[in-house]
């Protein structure tokens, strides 16, 4: 039996072709009778192009049903699908290029040109274009992709594949240096869609609100996937829009976001108990959730958010259980297969209990870790330990529940006169405090202490906090060597397209 990933979303496919499977902003409906043979158009494109076994197809498109789409037709054609972050330009199309070493590259239309230019220059054989949605003059621009695809055949064999053949590489965010192509295979991504469907109690008549991008794992592998392994109706919006989504929350019952997603939905006046009436879960990832926002979130609509925990490397972690205590502040629980331990930071390398309070480097394995970094052995290897545990790079403690809690990444650990501080730590503390929206702490060079705890404070509008108050505050609430040295106020935090806080960009902003 074939392990392919595409393989496994058919046999989960309604019986009734004719049932919607994607429903669009512009109102566009798709039957899963649609997408099986639209599916099966381009994989036979895919096919008729002579490629290598194991082609990368790099994908730079907005997001439409037509890219969800062209994702399964390179699945059920055997190759591996290579999405990238629409806000991508040339130097770092020219990376991505130069490294994966894609056979095909599906680009929107307006960048035609200059990816051209990169693309043949670096050896890419084919390049399509696919559009997002509706021309000005109302009709329905599709790019080159379909229109050779539209002279194929709408019957396609799925490609025989094994669970360890490569399905997807996902290209890490690059924050701290050369971004890497974690490798997921059939098997990882396949494992991982079987065990959130069960986890999270997907039922029958499901109806998931998409509203996350597609070239990220948040809104392809968890969100698409599983709404493409339980068979469930998918609501697309374009992106994320606060009004847009009040308006179709009535008519969904799963929705998934970042935190900047409900932070925004609470300060929406039509977002409350009514708009939420139908909702089953509400998820979120990618990046913290705020204390306050989750507990906001629970008095404003009743419903309380499942937090989860995930990478581009390991697909879903753990999880906040659906059906049990849903704990703010934490990540819940490993999933079912998955074995997560911390290890002590020094070079001791012991196990951290639950219920210490202590931290630790957090290490896991399980069918849904990745199996490396593409055309990296070398970081691959200094990435897994010997009993083949990988090192996340995050930090965390357990409960004596077990429930996990992120703490932050050990990149961003800040030793302070020989003392270690955990920027999530103080973070928390800062957070509490009257007039605070949100802050960020970075570490950046001190002449005595090697490193400087340093706070960046968005406060909220009404706020008169200065930076005396917030050193006196803290001071009165934590041991004196977290004091932060510095207290910078900002507009905002910046943010990658995820809504992670990109502490490089502020470490740039404020180190020198």
């Amino acid at each position: 039996m074939t392990a392919n990933l595409y393989a496994l979303f058919a046999s989960r496919f309604p019986a009734d072709k004719t049932a919607c499977c994607i429903e669009t902003h512009y109102g566009q409906y798709y039957t899963w009778g649609d997408i099986e043979r639209a599916s099966a158009r381009i994989a036979n494109l895919l096919s008729s192009l002579d490629l290598p076994s194991g082609a990368r197809i790099a994908v730079q498109v907005e997001k439409s049903a037509e890219a969800l789409i062209l994702y399964l037709a390179t699945l059920r054609a055997g190759f591996v699908y290579l999405p990238l972050n629409t806000a991508y330009r040339a130097a770092e199309i020219e990376y991505f290029i130069g490294d994966a070493e894609p056979a095909v590259f599906v680009c929107s239309p307006q960048n035609f040109g200059w990816i051209a230019q990169i693309a043949f220059k670096a050896g890419t054989r084919h390049l399509f274009t696919l559009d997002e949605g509706e021309g000005g003059n109302g009709r329905r621009n599709s790019g080159s992709l379909l229109a050779r695809a539209m002279h194929h055949p709408d019957q396609f064999e799925t490609v025989e594949k094994q669970a360890d053949d490569l399905a997807v590489i996902l290209y890490t965010s690059g924050t701290t240096g050369r971004s890497k192509g974690a490798m997921l295979s059939h098997g990882n991504i396949g494992s991982n869609a079987q065990v959130l469907q069960q986890y999270w109690h997907w039922q029958a008549d499901d109806v998931l609100l998409h509203a996350l991008p597609l070239f990220h794992i948040h809104g392809l592998l968890v969100a698409a996937n599983g709404a493409l392994l339980n068979g469930s109706k998918m609501i697309f919006l374009p992106k994320f829009d606060a009004a847009k989504v009040c308006r179709q929350l009535p008519r969904s019952t799963v929705f998934m976001g970042v935190p900047t997603y409900y932070v925004r939905l609470l300060t929406h006046n039509g977002f409350d108990r009514d708009t939420c009436r139908n909702i089953r879960l509400f998820v979120s990832g990618s990046a913290p959730l705020l204390a306050d926002t989750f507990a906001e979130f629970i008095a404003r609509t009743g419903h309380t958010i499942l937090e989860r925990y995930g990478m581009s490397e390991t697909a879903m972690l753990t999880s906040n259980p659906y059906a049990g205590e849903r704990r703010g502040g934490t990540v819940g629980l490993p999933l079912p297969g998955v074995s997560l331990r911390l290890m002590t930071t020094d070079s001791n390398g012991d196990d951290v209990a639950c219920g210490t309070d202590d931290i630790g480097d957090i290490q896991v394995k399980g069918p849904n870790v990745f199996h490396g970094y593409w055309h990296m052995p070398e970081k691959t290897a200094e990435e897994f330990t010997a009993d083949g545990y990988f090192k996340t790079g995050d930090v965390g403690k357990l409960d004596r529940d077990g429930y996990l809690a992120i703490v932050g990444r050990s990149k961003d650990l800040i030793i302070s006169g020989g003392y270690n501080v955990y920027p999530k730590e103080i973070e928390s503390v800062i957070d509490e405090i009257d007039g605070v929206l949100e802050s960020a702490v970075i570490g950046i060079p001190h002449v005595d202490f090697g490193e400087a705890v340093t706070a960046v404070i968005v406060k909220r509008p009404e706020a008169k906090l200065t930076t005396a108050d917030v050193i006196a505050l803290m001071k009165a609430a934590i041991a004196n060597f977290k004091v932060p040295k510095h207290v910078f106020f900002a507009e905002e935090l910046p943010r990658n397209t995820m809504g992670k806080v990109q502490k490089n960009v502020l470490r740039e902003r404020y180190g020198t």
